[in-house]
Parts: structure tokens; sequence; C-alpha cells
């Protein structure tokens, strides 16, 4: 590493751990605060509204959590990684929709047995006062984000109309906010608690706000991004430059990727997670993509100056995260594009290992490039042509170390179709390979 990387990485290291706990630490703190807070308000009238009660709590704090997860907290993002923030954001959600469904049962059964009424008619009763109706209309939404969520039905949807549904998460937000207002006993059991809890829901809020829409739109302002050039890589395949003004002060680095949209050319809800596939240099970014979706497919018939809205940087697929002197870059097909963005960082230092894998020589996009990048830095490419449907399977375990034989002793970067990605992590786990050294991107995003 050279005299000025040295002490920058260092410092990225030490403020990533110092998020890390912060986050464990943040998580623990409230859930003990729950734990008091439940304490202090006491039992209800019987076990089962107990137990609801216990449950609301909880399921306002996971609501509260979530909102965390999607203002996507630079801080955070930076520590953990989208791919990890969006896996937490499903397992949330997932625990937000029994909680939705458990809550209210125990409550209802709860009055039920206190009125000497059944089940079905308490909620009935009880669906006529707005404050408990909005709470069944927020949990009927949930249910819906959920089921469309699932993968056999998210698998049917675009990534757009996918996007598109996730937004009902701000209604149910707005309704379970104003459940709460009417109907949360345990927030009112004193001054402290209501000091923290609408504390921690202002927090949540205001966090969103800031990350999703105030910061966006400041950067926006003061970058003004624009179509500098389009430039079609191959028949499928499709570069864009961006320029602006003041380039040099977006916190963008190599291997991460933003959320962009293109204002005129395609519905203002439509956002797409591309990587840069360049480093950053100060005076342009580069996105480079596969026509596979509406947005994407488009991309080659974007007039030049036409604007540019990015959301970001995220993404921990960063230099920064390495833990050894050597690296191993794996990328596949279109997910070659954060690898050749790393390969031409200056502070992944150290002897480079390229692996690139596509089904044939003509599909390798940005080939010239990675050559030439892989010339001036002394790294090791191989082009692993093939079709998997005819044997070939170049990431099984011996075929990985006979390609790269010191790779325990490597950081390996993964980037590519989820079916690779997920054959390079099993090869590399019965390698032993050290998890730390292992950084992969799967673009799960968390809409």
């Amino acid at each position: 590493m050279t005299a000025v990387t040295q002490p920058r990485v260092l410092t990225v290291r030490r403020s990533l751990r110092v998020a890390r706990v912060g986050t464990v630490a943040f998580l623990v703190l409230n859930l003990a605060a729950v734990q008091v807070m439940f304490a202090a308000a006491g039992p209800a009238k019987n076990l089962p509204g107990t137990i609801g009660r216990l449950l609301g709590l909880y399921l306002a704090l996971a609501m509260a959590l979530q909102l965390l997860l999607v203002a996507r907290l630079p801080i955070v993002d930076r520590a953990y990684g989208m791919d990890r923030l969006t896996l937490w954001h499903r397992w949330t959600g997932m625990a937000i929709f029994w909680l939705a469904l458990a809550h209210p049962a125990f409550v209802l059964l709860g009055f039920a047995r206190l009125d000497g009424t059944s089940f079905l008619a308490t909620t009935v009763s009880l669906a006529k006062q707005p404050p408990v109706l909005l709470g069944m209309i927020g949990a009927g939404l949930i249910l819906v984000i959920v089921v469309l969520s699932v993968r056999v039905a998210r698998r049917r949807l675009s990534y757009e109309t996918w996007h598109a549904i996730h937004l009902l998460l701000y209604v149910v937000v707005a309704l379970g906010v104003l459940h709460q207002v009417y109907e949360g006993t345990a927030f009112r059991v004193n001054l402290l608690t209501q000091v923290y809890w609408w504390g921690l829901w202002a927090f949540a809020l205001g966090a969103l706000l800031t990350g999703r829409l105030i910061v966006p739109l400041l950067r926006n302002a003061r970058h003004q991004l624009r179509v500098g050039a389009v430039v079609s890589e191959s028949d499928d395949t499709v570069s864009v430059h961006i320029i602006g003004r003041d380039l040099d002060r977006l916190p963008a680095r190599a291997g991460q990727f933003f959320l962009w949209r293109f204002p005129g050319h395609q519905k203002w809800w439509r956002a797409n997670p591309f990587s840069l596939s360049a480093a950053p240099n100060g005076r342009t970014l580069r996105l480079t993509a596969k026509g596979v979706g509406a947005t994407s497919a488009g991309l080659r018939d974007l007039p030049i100056g036409a604007k540019v809205y990015a959301e970001g940087p995220y993404g921990a697929f960063t230099a920064a995260h390495r833990t050894r002197g050597a690296t191993v870059l794996i990328g596949g097909g279109i997910g070659v594009t954060p690898i050749r963005a790393l390969l031409e960082d200056p502070e992944l230092t150290g002897h480079v290992v390229v692996l690139y894998r596509v089904r044939s020589a003509q599909d390798a996009v940005l080939l010239g490039e990675l050559r030439n990048l892989a010339d001036v830095r002394r790294a090791r490419l191989h082009v692993l042509a093939g079709r998997s449907a005819a044997g070939y399977q170049p990431f099984e375990p011996e075929q990985l170390l006979a390609l790269v034989p010191d790779i325990t002793a490597r950081d390996v970067y993964v980037c590519g179709p989820d079916a690779l990605t997920t054959a390079v992590l099993d090869s590399l786990r019965r390698l032993r390979v050290p998890g730390r050294q292992v950084h992969a991107e799967r673009f799960r995003l968390a809409g």
C-alpha cells in the first residue's frame, strides 16, 4: 500500500468496527427497553391480553427497526453491506408478518374472554372503533406485501413492480403510528417511557426521510448528474457515462452501486441498482447494464444531456473490507462490472487474480478493459468460457484450487448470477477459506 492509502484504509476499517459494535448495542438496548416498558405497564386483565400487549410492543419495535433498515444508513451499509441488510430486512419483514397476526389475535382473544363473547363477535365489535380498524387494515397490507415477496410470487414480478408494491410499507407505517397513538397503553406508563418510545420512532422516521429523501435530493441538486455518453458494449449490453459537478465530493467507491432513475425516460417509481463499472475518478461515473428489464433495455436510447437521479452509493463490496494482502476477484456475466471497478481501484493493492466466468468468449463484456488493467497491475486474468450444461464446472473446489493454489490466503470477492455465487461460496466453504475473507454481492436489494 502507498503511504497515502494505508492511513485511509486503517481509518475506514476502524470506523467499520465502531459501526458494528454500535449496531449490536443499539439492538440489545432497545430489546431490553421493551422488556422494561412491558414490566412497568403491568399485566392485562387476563393472560391472552398480556401476551397480546407484549407482542404489540415487539411488533412496533420491529416496524421501527424495519424503517431504519429501509433508510439504508450509510454507516450501517458500509459496515455490513446491502446484501446482509437486505437479508435482515426479509427476516424483520417475516417477524412483522407473524407479529401482525399474533398480536391482534391474542388481544381479541383476551377481550372475548373478558366479555364472554365469541372471537368473531369481538372482532366485529372492535372493528367499529377507528384505531382498531386502522390496525386491522395495516395487518392486511402487511399480509399483501409478504405474500408478494415470497420466492414463488417474486419470480413472476418485475423488479419495478415489486419495488412499487413495497411502497405500501409507508402506508403500513402511517397506520401503525396512528394505531399506537390511540391504543398504546404500554407507551404511556410515565414520561420516561413516552420520551423513549416516541424518540425511537422520531429517530426511525427522521433517518428514513433523511436517507431516502433529503440526502438524495441535496446530492442530486449539488452534482447535477446528466448523461455524458452512451456506449454499446455488445448487442445487449450498454455503458452509460454520467457527468456532473463536483463529483470528487461524491463519497463513491469502486465496487459500490447506486439506485438509478432517468426522469422523462421511465416511470418515477422505477429505480434499478446498477454497479459502477469503473472506479470513480472525480470526473465521471459509469454504469454498465444488460438489457434484461424495462429500464436497462432502454438505456441505449438515452439522449446525451438527459437528467439522471441517483440514490447512493450503497454496498460494502469494496477494498475497505479486505483482510489479506492478496485478492481473488470472481465475476460472472454482467456481475463483472463491480469486479472491473475493483481491479482499477488503487486501494486494492497486492497481487490480484481475476476469474471471469462466461458461456463463451463473445459474451465476455468489458474483456478488453479487464485485460488492459490486468497488464498494468500485473494481475492474472482467467476467462472461464464454457456451458455448465456441457459439464464445465470451473468453480468446483479442485478447479478453484488449481487456478488459485493459495486461495485460502487471499480475500475473495464474488459477484454474478445467483447460481454462480452460490456455487463459489459453497466451494470456498469446502476449501475452508475463512468467512471474513469472503465478500459476495448478490443484489438482493431491499425495497
